[in-house]
């Protein structure tokens, strides 16, 4: 036997292949270089921002307490803001605020919130004993850039607030004090209510016109490292990302998938650094002129970065008015629930990602409010199965109809392997002779697939739905101890790529049903469904889908909300059943021929597409008679 030889394409394919491989060498060792050029910059960002917060602390341990603030470092560190930090309530302590559903610590330096819990909500499990916290261990800030006269700029962060916490009703008052002197600060209010996830928050200047340069435009930055909350941290990312409202109530967000992101954002009414079932929300009274926005993905091997997912920024240019501050705010802490999203009347619902168009339409109005029902007097797994089994009625007369086409197409299809074969020399008049066929029969090609067009909303909406669900989060069901998170049943020693390293079995499950349903219907659409010449054999491909389908549904649900599973194994079963009894017991096969028999005895108005199609075929018949016309004049 002769042995191989590579031949000319198979000697430029390794070429390429090779060139691919250098090319990724390459491109990897420069993002190397930038990562840890990025990095040591970072690094340095860092040093110089300790080391400035450890010369303004060292001034003020080491300064000496007197009536009139002269101390001369302090002067030098804290310019005119040197008199607060003097003051002995401002020096490192903390306040915290709390009701039912929120605790928050506000911390002196910075006059911001260092911790923010959400009471009554478990990290990764209902059983943790870690509580959800949106704000810890210094993975946010919150800083207001001030420039004074002689032009030396003082961000907030690095200096001392007093605060005064105070009772108005059942509210919780705290006001922060930047103070110059008694009587010239400037101030952040925070007020808390009861039973309340979003709080009223206030930045003003009073007098400080003296000291303030307001010819330089004040900057605000927000900055949050999320902290993972979920089972699957890639699950989890896939939600995270920063939204925002712009130019009087649009609403756009910064991509979930790229590695970086950024945007600039005109009249910016809000900006939610949300993740999978939390958000983080600053909300103004008075629109941001711009906001510069930025998202980075911190997640790059799960098996490794396990304690963030993305580090949001977003920086606010404020506006001074009269020579002071004075902007009215809200924060919003507290989960990514549509309904309580909703209830505030903000347009913060918009950050819970419903679908768009005629998807979020079916989610808002439909799916949403029934799913409310269902699950306000069943457990949520079967308040899962009662949507599916309502939805799958819902849509039980398309699947009828789907069925009865496949049924009709099917019967007729020896007369159609007739014409094949009759006018496989002219495919004009065979085109043509066919749809005759299809009008004299009662039978419409297209009426097979407009039953699943019309379906792919609802199981979109669907797909959006379950995943967005706040309800499900921690909700347990059979095996599954979380409907939010995947059910998993096994725990491999290994990782999978694009599987994971865990086993679950709703997804299985599904898999298996969604076989036996192709394996079920594929049999009779290929023989419904007449060979064409010159396309491909669908028969061949049905047979791959057989088995790519389930394939490709249980490598990507395995990670994904068991509850979207267990809705995809009920309606596969739901589906299989009904087709059962339309194929066995509704429709038969005798009666569908008499039917097709007695619609060739009628004289039956021709549909506007059929005519529409014929008209085409006959022009085209026409043209293409001309043409051998002419080439018959030619020779």
């Amino acid at each position: 036997m002769e042995g191989k030889k590579l031949d000319r394409n198979s000697i430029v394919g390794f070429v390429i292949i090779a060139g691919l491989l250098i090319w990724m060498m390459l491109n990897n060792i420069n993002k190397e270089k930038e990562a840890i050029a990025q990095d040591n910059e970072v690094a340095k960002k860092e040093i110089v921002k300790e080391a400035e917060s450890e010369k303004i602390s060292s001034a003020i341990s080491n300064h000496v307490e007197t009536d009139s603030v002269q101390n001369t470092a302090l002067q030098a560190a804290l310019g005119p803001f040197a008199y607060s930090a003097t003051l002995p309530s401002a020096q490192g302590g903390k306040t915290e605020l709390k009701n039912e559903l929120l605790t928050l610590v506000v911390e002196n330096k910075g006059g911001s919130l260092s911790n923010v819990v959400i009471n009554n909500n478990a990290r990764f499990n209902k059983n943790s004993k870690e509580l959800v916290e949106l704000i810890k261990d210094n993975n946010a800030e919150f800083n207001l850039e001030l420039y004074t006269k002689d032009n030396k700029k003082f961000n907030t962060r690095d200096l001392f607030f007093e605060p005064e916490l105070t009772k108005e009703g059942e509210n919780q008052v705290l006001s922060m004090r930047l103070k110059v002197s008694a009587t010239e600060f400037l101030e952040y209010r925070y007020v808390l209510k009861p039973d309340d996830y979003m709080l009223d928050f206030t930045i003003r200047t009073q007098g400080l016109s003296r000291v303030i340069n307001t010819a330089e435009t004040p900057a605000l930055d927000w900055s949050l490292k999320t902290y993972s909350n979920e089972k699957s941290i890639t699950y989890e990312n896939q939600y995270t990302r920063v939204y925002y409202e712009y130019e009087g109530g649009k609403d756009n967000s910064l991509s979930n998938t790229s590695k970086d992101d950024s945007t600039e954002a005109k009249n910016v009414s809000f900006v939610a650094f949300k993740q999978h079932f939390f958000a983080s929300v600053l909300i103004t009274d008075k629109a941001f002129d711009t906001a510069s926005l930025k998202s980075a993905n911190l997640v790059h091997d799960e098996a490794v970065d396990t304690v963030f997912t993305k580090q949001f920024n977003a920086r606010m240019p404020l506006a001074y008015t009269g020579g002071e501050l004075n902007y009215d705010m809200k924060w919003f802490f507290g989960p990514a629930d549509y309904k309580l999203l909703k209830s505030y009347d903000q347009g913060l619902d918009k950050i819970v990602p419903l679908g768009w168009g005629i998807f979020g339409w079916l989610n808002r109005f439909l799916f949403i409010p029934v799913f409310g029902v269902l699950s306000s007097f069943l457990p949520y797994g079967i308040a899962i199965i009662a949507l599916t089994v309502l939805v799958r009625l819902l849509i039980s007369p398309l699947t009828y109809k789907s069925y009865v086409s496949q049924a009709k197409m099917k019967a007729i299809r020896p007369e159609v392997n007739e014409l094949n074969e009759k006018y496989k020399n002219d495919p004009m008049k065979k085109q043509q002779e066919t749809m005759n066929l299809y009008s004299k029969a009662g039978v419409n090609p297209m009426a097979g697939c407009i039953p699943a067009l019309l379906q792919i909303p609802i199981f979109y909406s669907l797909f959006q739905f379950f995943p967005s669900a706040f309800d499900l989060r921690q909700k347990s069901f059979l095996w599954a101890d979380d409907l939010s998170s995947y059910d998993q049943i096994l725990e491999l020693p290994f990782r999978i790529p694009f599987y994971g390293n865990h086993v679950s079995l709703f997804p299985i499950l599904a898999s298996v049903a969604i076989f036996v349903y192709m394996k079920m219907t594929t049999g009779d659409q290929q023989m419904a469904a007449p060979a064409q010449e010159g396309m491909p054999d669908m028969s061949k491909i049905m047979k791959v889908m057989i088995y790519i389908s389930p394939l490709m549904m249980l490598f990507f649900f395995n990670n994904y909300a068991s509850g979207l599973s267990l809705y995809y194994f009920i309606s596969n079963l739901i589906t299989i059943g009904i087709m059962y009894v339309i194929k066995n017991h509704i429709v038969k096969e005798e009666k569908i021929k008499a039917i097709i028999e007695d619609n060739k005895t009628k004289e039956r108005p021709k549909g506007k597409f059929q005519r529409k199609m014929q008209e085409m075929m006959q022009q085209a018949q026409e043209q293409q008679k001309l043409q051998e016309e002419r080439k018959k004049k030619n020779k």
